[in-house]
C-alpha cells in the first residue's frame, strides 16, 4: 500500500501533463486586422516585412505573427493595405512573441 499512493500520484501527474500538451495544440480563431508589422504597424526593431493579425480585446491590442508559410501565402494581400478578417491556427508564444501556425485565413470581404 505504501508504494500504491506514489504510483497513483505519478500517474495523475503524467495524465495532467498529457492533457495540458493536447490543450496547447488546440486551434484558435482570431478576429482582427491582418496587416504587415513593418509597413503598417511600424513595430520597433522590425527590419523585414512580417504578416500579423492585430486583435483588440478589452481595449488592448495583441499582435500575433504568422508562421513562415502563412507569411509567404498571405503577405501580398495585406502589405500596405490592411484587411479585416479571421485567422485560424495553432497559437504559441516564445520570448514574449505570439505566433500562429496558420491553417485558414478569411478576409471580411472574401474567403481565401
Amino acid at each position: 500500500m505504501k508504494t500504491a499512493w506514489p504510483m497513483m500520484l505519478g500517474l495523475a501527474v503524467i495524465l495532467a501533463l498529457v492533457v495540458g500538451i493536447q490543450a496547447a495544440d488546440k486551434e484558435e480563431t482570431l478576429k482582427g486586422t491582418i496587416t504587415c508589422a513593418k509597413c503598417d504597424l511600424k513595430v520597433e526593431g522590425q527590419k523585414t516585412c512580417a504578416t500579423v493579425i492585430k486583435v483588440t480585446k478589452d481595449g488592448k491590442d495583441t499582435v500575433y505573427y504568422f508562421d513562415s508559410k502563412g507569411h509567404k501565402d498571405f503577405h501580398s494581400d495585406v502589405c500596405k493595405k490592411p484587411q479585416k478578417g479571421t485567422v485560424t491556427g495553432t497559437v504559441s508564444e516564445k520570448d514574449g512573441k505570439k505566433t500562429i501556425k496558420v491553417s485558414k485565413v478569411e478576409y471580411a470581404d472574401k474567403a481565401k
